[in-house]
């Protein structure tokens, strides 16, 4: 059973991704800035499988997209 509120390091986990706290800081200085005219899930370093997953969260506004938000907002943001 899924619950409501999935933890940033869990939807790393969703993806395949490594999850701990440096692996996810990495990432996302890595791949921040994500131009605001892309969509998060046709960001060209998702899988298809990574982009679909993010692309029905959104849509289907499951209980992973508050946490899909949170990915989207921290990879708009400039790394420091």
């Amino acid at each position: 059973m899924e619950h409501g509120f999935h933890p940033f390091h869990e939807l790393f986990e969703q993806l395949g991704l490594p999850s701990d706290s440096d692996s996810i800081q990495q990432f996302i200085a890595h791949h921040a800035p994500l131009p605001h005219e892309i969509a998060l899930a046709d960001a060209p370093f998702w899988t298809p499988a990574q982009a679909a997953f993010l692309r029905e969260a959104i849509e289907a506004d499951s209980d992973w997209a508050e946490v899909v938000d949170e990915l989207n907002a921290a990879l708009r943001e400039h790394p420091a």
